[in-house]
Parts: structure tokens; sequence; C-alpha cells
């Protein structure tokens, strides 16, 4: 019966294809074939009646759905019909009519950057995984040295599930994961959806993006750190590009930094995006805690490595010079299409 609706649905969207070019007969034509009482779609709610339960809620979505396509088209019929009765040209009947082409499509902003961020990472050796948005306490928190009185643990900073399972709130939950079950070395970025139980701004929403990054090997350094935070910085934003690292605390690294780069709107000069200092924070890093590296079965004393992580939507704003959060979220065209895909 499936195929039979879909052989309908495709016969009534062709339907003008095959009639005369007078709409009043198309109109009466249509309705006659389909939707009358003994027209073909009613044939189908009669056959309906009797197949098998478990087909039912299946198959009666899609045949309602082809009686309500079947409806919308002879609307669309009768609409012309009173085009003609007021002398306006109908679009159906008229076979010289110009094409009308499509715009383009536009790729959200933040898939963009993300892709880009990817790109930057992966032509230098990072491989790329992802993890489940919804966590447990361990990958969130207990394996990444937060205390048990951290305030990220409390439901005013988190959105909990039950007591032990929650949205993450960092994809570094996935960097546990990938310890667990990688063997050393490991060189990874981690993009994914976070969750964080914020009043929603122009500046903070309770659902945003990032990438983190992970590299653990022998002898790694805070200098190989800044060598790739340094190189990602002039791919993003351009070869002029000055970064800063201020010392900083994170219960995951130890020592821990976040990193400035210079305004990329001003030129260091300042404005209302730097608040006039010439400095816009991206990212936080550091390196990875021993303690971290204990919780998955590495041995500090023969392993480190480094860690890194940017909120997407934060980058995002300073490449297309965005003002407010929100409008990643409000599916508005008018904001969408200034990203229109050549």
């Amino acid at each position: 019966m499936k195929d039979k609706i879909e052989q309908l649905k495709s016969e009534i969207e062709n339907y003008i294809l095959s009639a005369g070019q007078d709409v009043s007969l198309i109109a009466e034509s249509f309705k006659q074939r389909y939707l009358s009482k003994k027209g073909e779609i009613q044939m189908l709610f009669e056959e309906f009646r009797n197949i098998s339960p478990e087909q039912k809620k299946e198959l009666g979505q899609h045949l309602n759905l082809l009686k309500n396509f079947a409806q919308a088209r002879l609307a669309f019929f009768e609409e012309e019909l009173k085009k003609n009765a007021h002398g306006e040209e109908s679009s159906i009947n008229d076979m010289t009519r110009n094409i009308e082409l499509l715009g383009n499509g536009s790729r959200h902003p933040l898939s963009i950057v993300r892709n880009e961020i990817i790109d930057i990472f992966s032509k230098i050796g990072f491989s790329v995984a992802e993890g489940p948005e919804i966590e447990d306490d361990w990958h969130i928190f207990s394996a990444l040295n937060f205390p048990p009185e951290h305030p990220a643990r409390d439901m005013q900073d988190t959105f909990f599930i039950d007591k032990d399972i929650a949205l993450r709130t960092h994809t570094s939950s996935v960097q546990i994961r990938y310890m667990e079950t990688h063997k050393m070395p490991v060189r990874a970025i981690f993009p994914g959806r976070v969750f964080r139980n914020e009043a929603i701004s122009a500046r903070a929403h309770c659902i945003f993006h990032q990438v983190e990054g992970l590299y653990i090997d022998k002898n790694v350094s805070f200098k190989d750190l800044k060598q790739v935070l340094m190189h990602f910085a002039e791919e993003m934003f351009g070869k002029e590009t000055k970064i800063r690292l201020r010392p900083s605390y994170f219960p995951f690294t130890e020592p821990s930094a976040e990193m400035d780069i210079s305004c990329n709107i001003c030129g260091g000069k300042g404005c209302n995006i730097c608040k006039h200092t010439g400095w816009v924070e991206i990212l936080g890093c550091g390196m990875v805690d021993p303690n971290v590296l204990k919780n998955c079965n590495i041995n500090p004393e023969e392993y480190s490595g480094y860690a890194f992580g940017m909120g997407i939507e934060r980058i995002t704003m300073l490449k297309y010079n965005v003002n407010d959060i929100r409008l990643y979220f409000d599916n508005d065209t008018r904001f969408l299409s200034q990203f229109e895909m050549a």
C-alpha cells in the first residue's frame, strides 16, 4: 500500500503535465479523480481499513499526508481560476514564462567556522573525535579533577538529568573517553555542542559549541602548546595576528592559561569589541594535570600533554563581527543569507 501512496503522490504532483491547459477543466477533473467520494484517495482509505493493526500507524500518517498534499494542489488550481476571473495572467497557462531560478543556499556561520577550525588542525596531524551529549559524572567532572564542592557541579550551572547524569558542560568529557580507549600517543580535536544553565543574552546562551584539543606524548612541553596555538591564530585570523598567554586556573590542567589575540577589528588600537585594550580572549589551555592522566590509566612519569578549548560562537563573532550570540539560534534568513554559498 505504501507503494500505491507514493505512486499516487507522484501523479498528483505532475498532474498539470498530463492535463489540458484550461485551468477550470484541470481543477474539476483533479477534484473528481482524487478527492471525490469515489476518488482514488478515498479508495485507499477503504483499503486502509483492512490492513493489519501494526501497519496502521505508519500507513495512516502517509495517507493523511497524501490527502493534505492533494488538497493543497487543488487549492493552487482554484487560486489560478480566481486569477483568470479577474483577468490576471495564470502562472500555469503561460508556457513562455521565464524560469524562476532559486537563489543559492547558505551554510550556517557556526558550521563554516567549525569546519575551518577542523581543517586547520587536521593539516597538522590532529584527528577528529566526537562523543555523547548526555554524560555521567565521571566523564564530565570526576575524571577531570573537579572537586566535589566545585560550582560546576551545582544545579545552577549544569543541566542534571538525575544525580549522576547530566548534559555535558564541555567537550572535555570526550577527551577522557578518547584517552581511555586509545593507545599513546594521541593527538585529536573534539568538536561538539555543550549545555550550561545560563541566562540567555547577547553575550551568553544555554547552548553553545566548542572545539577542544588534546596532545599526549613523551616530552610534550608548554612550548609545543604555544607553537600550535600561534599557528591556529595566524591561520584563522591572519598572519599579522599576535597572541598572548595569561596565567589562569582550570581543574584539569596545570599550569593553565587563557589566550588572547590582537583585536582583528581595530588592529590592536582599541575599540568596543576589545574594550579598548587591543586584545580579545579566545580560548583556555594548559598542560594536562597528572591526576587526569592517572584517572585514564596513563603514566604521568612517562607521558605529558597539553589541552585547549575554544567556543565556536566566540570565534565566529570575531571573524564576522557578530555582536549578538542569539542570532546564531534565531533562524533569521536575513542574517543567514549573508553567508550565502558561492
